[in-house]
């Protein structure tokens, strides 16, 4: 028994899926538009500036014999990209914007499905939001089992939930980038689930935003995702000496990440309080300007260095208002950062509140000045906090992940 699992950029999460699958030989074929192993022509051809990304796009070994590659979009994307070649990576109109690089990896596995079943006894197919209704519906006809992901929440909930922030925080508007997805593709997200004979979710919040599916929902499950690996030598600055107390926030400079309401938590503290952003904009807004102004901000850094900048800081703050993870938390819980995350996204499945961090009201200002104002009359709390973060982080590497996901799979395969 095996399957095939596709995604066209190959994140933490997919590695890990993969990988397990391979690990339980129930892996027929992993396809992805780019797959660099070491030694190989792709990864030196990351050594390129322009081409560095791909480093990012790094597989375990032991998945280059069952990898397809389609590169030729994606490489197009990453070039468009870093020349701001903007037309031609315009949301669902450019050549090279990524839903044309989900959806061409999608047709491409749906034309070869057939053939792969004959071959390769093929008993599922495996995909993502945004890249999965082509194969799905070849699979179907083919009589395979259909195992859908959905990384993020479900977009009729994301829209109702948002749509109250907009009316709060007018002014950031334009940063509500999933508002501009047409109608085609809110239609195609509703057909892959219509398709799914299961539906992957990552968080307790994204099995809830399905509520607002209107169709009959396949069953749910939930896998929450790993945690990188744990930092050996965390030091804690303690706050013997009076300092600021340093908090990060990484990730999309959106109101949907609850940017706004991080900016408004820390007025007036600015005495007490430090604060370093790490992300793009989504849009250029002058009150985005504006408070960028009073941080230290940076646009971009590679994955090593965001780790690096993780354990120089007491807090990270992830006050998202609509995630369906959040992989920056279990990033800064593994280098011992403890994270405030609000209720829209993982934490409350890998945070206990007070004890390896804490759990704040999504899109309420006042709780989150609530936490930070605990924290300054009590700053010593944190490396304790940092250090039960650092435990929750041991009990799940990615590796387990990976096992619960085959495991899962394989047990639906035998039925």
């Amino acid at each position: 028994m095996s399957i095939i699992i596709s995604h066209p950029t190959g994140n933490a999460n997919v590695r890990a899926a993969a990988k397990g699958l391979a690990k339980a030989n129930l892996l027929a074929l992993f396809y992805t538009s780019i797959a660099a192993f070491k030694g190989g022509a792709l990864f030196r051809l990351g050594n390129i500036s322009v081409f560095s990304e791909i480093h990012r796009r790094q597989f375990d070994l032991s998945l280059q014999g069952s990898t397809r590659m389609y590169p030729i979009h994606e490489l197009g994307r990453i070039i468009a990209t870093k020349f701001g070649w903007q037309k031609l990576i315009e949301h669902e109109k450019g050549l090279f914007c990524v839903d044309n690089i989900y959806q061409n990896l999608d047709k491409h596995i749906a034309s070869h499905l057939e053939n792969a079943k004959e071959k390769m006894l093929i008993d599922g197919v495996y995909a993502y939001e945004d890249g999965a209704a082509y194969s799905l519906m070849e699979a179907k006809r083919l009589g395979l089992k259909c195992y859908y992901d959905l990384p993020t929440g479900y977009w009729r909930a994301a829209r109702k939930l948002l749509a109250a922030e907009i009316e709060n925080y007018p002014e950031w508007s334009d940063t509500f980038t999933g508002f501009k997805d047409s109608v085609s593709k809110l239609k195609r997200k509703d057909h892959e689930l219509a398709l799914a004979d299961v539906v992957f979710v990552a968080s307790q919040f994204t099995a809830s935003t399905l509520n607002d599916y209107p169709g009959k929902l396949p069953p749910v499950k939930i896998i929450p995702y790993g945690f990188p690996p744990v930092f050996k030598n965390r030091e804690y600055i303690g706050f013997d000496k009076p300092r600021k107390l340093k908090l990060l926030f990484v990730g999309k400079l959106t109101q949907q990440k609850g940017i706004a309401n991080l900016f408004d938590s820390i007025k007036g503290k600015e005495e007490f309080v430090e604060l370093t952003i790490v992300g793009s904009k989504s849009a250029n807004l002058e009150i985005l300007e504006n408070e960028l102004e009073k941080h230290t901000y940076i646009p971009t850094l590679p994955h090593d260095e965001v780790l690096k900048l993780m354990r120089v800081h007491d807090v990270l703050v992830f006050p998202s208002l609509f995630d369906g993870f959040g992989m920056v938390i279990t990033e800064a819980m593994s280098q011992g950062t403890p994270v405030i995350a609000s209720e829209r996204c993982a934490g409350p499945d890998l945070i206990a509140h007070g004890k390896n961090g804490w759990l704040m009201k999504a899109g309420s200002t006042s709780s989150l000045i609530e936490i930070i104002e605990n924290l300054l009359k009590d700053p010593d709390t944190i490396s304790h906090i940092g250090k039960s973060a650092m435990e929750t982080a041991r009990k799940r590497p990615w590796e387990v992940y990976g096992q619960e996901l085959a495991h899962t799979i394989s047990t639906m395969i035998l039925k």
